[in-house]
């Protein structure tokens, strides 16, 4: 029992090292920016859920707050479980820097959310849609926006040729608002994760985000919990 987990520990450190080597290189001035996520999704009957979610995200590798992000929602699953709906309520602060200085201006943001889900599963991949329609209050602003995240995840064969506790991880996500500027932004990951057993599982990848004039990059860690 011990060796097991004491390679599930070394998996898991030689996971996340190689994927940060590219963001251990950057410069501290770098854009290239950290997100800390825990997702977590508590199932009260095969049919209720409530959902989770914190996000420490950073400007550099880790230190200089970008957002905190915490959002949680009531969700009902049905048809066999492959679809779901939530309705959602989040909280943002986000630490803006004013221009080109090192000032920065805190910005409050309460959101209402609903959202819906579908599972799906071609051959070995696993494929998950999910449409979103936010309300946003942002300090003395009201503001409507719609997201489509589609994601995908390919499990690792091992040499019993069975699938294997990794797996690889990718999606798009694009948002758009309802007034003049359509186009908010685009966001795109690759990862690789670790199933640590049927509640856990951990992962690590790059995402690219990108705005209508600039675009950012970020090194995600992310945990999943179901209890």
């Amino acid at each position: 029992m011990k060796n097991n987990i004491m390679k599930i520990k070394v998996s898991m450190v030689a996971l996340i090292m190689a994927l940060m080597s590219p963001l251990l290189m950057q410069s501290q001035d770098s854009d290239f920016g950290n997100w800390l996520i825990y997702i977590g999704n508590k199932k009260l009957n095969p049919k209720w859920n409530i959902h989770n979610e914190i996000q420490y995200r950073n400007y550099n590798a880790i230190g200089d707050l970008e957002q905190l992000l915490l959002r949680t929602g009531l969700g009902y699953t049905f048809n066999e479980s492959k679809n779901n709906v939530l309705l959602g309520y989040g909280y943002i602060l986000s630490e803006n820097y004013i221009g080109n200085s090192d000032d920065k201006v805190s910005v409050n943001e309460h959101r209402i959310f609903q959202q819906f889900t579908s599972k799906q599963k071609i051959g070995r991949v696993k494929l998950n849609h999910r449409y979103r329609f936010e309300q946003r209050f942002v300090e003395d602003d009201f503001k409507l926006r719609f997201r489509y995240f589609l994601a995908l995840n390919i499990p690792f064969f091992n040499r019993e040729n069975q699938n294997s506790k990794y797996y690889f991880s990718a999606y798009n996500e694009i948002f758009l608002n309802t007034k003049t500027a359509i186009f908010d932004r685009n966001r795109v990951y690759a990862g690789i994760g670790y199933n640590i057993n049927k509640s856990i599982r951990l992962e690590a990848g790059y995402m690219n985000q990108f705005f209508e004039t600039s675009s950012r990059d970020q090194f995600n860690i992310i945990t999943f919990v179901t209890f």
